[in-house]
């Protein structure tokens, strides 16, 4: 078993890093006090094909796995830049994942072509206000009409809506309880996001304010047949497809903001003298700082673990959810451990690191809660009855 990373994953690395440079603290900081998605960062990382990294390469893309993606976005998070950096292009990376393994070619170069190169940016409508994570009792539900199915409901949680061109959407195309099982019967889109029948509109949230989040009204709006992802009715299988590498990237995403929170908590502590000497030289600093990074590490090598194995079609549902429910609490502890280190300056926007703390319980909250992590664990792993 072989844990250092091949040449082409340190290139990735070393490659984004390098792009990532030239995006500073300020400017993060800038983007999230405007609540203005970071474009420039957008359109550098567009420029230099990091867009299509797991997409297939006759369309302009890298062809590239999980692993790798998982690699790039964990350069990105820990430049920095944290969640709103990573939050700007993650749904290009797992978002039309579906459109990959389940849309025809025609469909593919018609939407992967202008993703990959930086022209339009999609969102994902999946999550409702009444459903939450029990996506089999969403509402949305598309009605079947000459050329195309009319659309009615509401998604919450939209990210990107505000800058996106394209929606993701995943509706009922048959009501719950005319179903054989209560998974089927929904149907997966791939949809212009019109904003005469769509309403996006934004939620103040706490953090990763770069990037937006919305509720969304749909009213009545058409969507033609050549506009849906695979098989009609078949629309929640294809978004298991995308599950596990979510997981994976959001869990390595955390990490990446634990480890730039981390940096500067280390950076202060040498520098911060008082009664005659730098506070990194107390154990009461030290220590606490050594131990989130070895739970960094740890959740870390968790993440491509997880997704070395999706990449070799293994089975790696617990590992994956294992792996984000780690990294969201080692990213968390390791942003708390570093405002701490910075005392009164932790609380100013001076040092970031308020900013990352912030941004560091998201992966906690989202895709899918702790609770339901391990109530899948108990059940799956451990052979426990269902729990919900």
């Amino acid at each position: 078993m072989d844990f250092n990373l091949t040449d082409l994953q340190r290139e990735i690395d070393e490659s984004v890093r390098k792009v990532c440079s030239e995006f500073t603290d300020d400017y993060w900081m800038e983007c999230d006090e405007a609540a203005r998605f970071p474009e420039e960062f957008y359109q550098a990382m567009a420029n230099s094909g990091w867009l299509g990294i797991t997409m297939p390469e006759e369309l302009g893309g890298a062809g590239l796995g999980v692993t790798e993606a998982a690699i790039m976005m964990h350069a990105v998070a820990a430049s920095g830049g944290g969640q709103s950096a990573a939050s700007s292009i993650h749904i290009n990376l797992f978002g039309p994942h579906a459109v990959v393994v389940h849309g025809s070619d025609e469909q593919k170069k018609r939407w992967l072509e202008p993703l990959i190169k930086g022209e339009q940016k999609t969102c994902f409508g999946v999550t409702e206000p009444d459903a939450g994570l029990d996506t089999t009792s969403i509402k949305t539900f598309a009605k079947k009409v000459d050329g195309g199915y009319i659309v009615n409901g509401r998604k919450m949680w939209t990210s990107t809506g505000q800058e996106a061109h394209k929606i993701v959407l995943l509706t009922r195309t048959t009501p719950k309880e005319e179903c054989k099982r209560p998974t089927d019967g929904m149907t997966l889109f791939y949809a212009d996001l019109d904003r005469t029948k769509i309403e996006v509109r934004r939620i103040k949230k706490l953090g990763r304010n770069a990037v937006d989040s919305n509720a969304t009204y749909i009213d009545d709006y058409f969507i033609p047949d050549c506009d849906v992802i695979g098989e009609v009715g078949k629309g929640f299988y294809y978004l298991l497809d995308s599950l596990n590498p979510e997981r994976v990237l959001v869990g390595i995403e955390a990490i990446g903001i634990g480890r730039a929170a981390l940096d500067k908590a280390a950076q202060y502590a040498n520098e911060r003298v008082v009664f005659g000497r730098p506070i990194g030289q107390n154990q009461g600093i030290q220590h606490p700082l050594a131990e989130a990074w070895t739970y960094l590490e740890s959740a870390y090598w968790m993440c491509l673990r997880a997704g070395s194995m999706y990449d070799q079609g293994l089975n790696c549902g617990a590992e994956a959810n294992a792996a984000k429910f780690l990294s969201a609490r080692a990213a968390f502890d390791a942003c708390t451990k570093a405002v701490l280190t910075h005392g009164g300056m932790g609380y100013a926007q001076e040092y970031h690191v308020e900013r990352l703390f912030r941004e560091s319980i998201l992966p906690r909250i989202a895709p899918v809660t702790e609770q339901m992590i391990l109530s899948f664990i108990g059940e799956k792993v451990l052979g426990m009855p269902k729990s919900y």
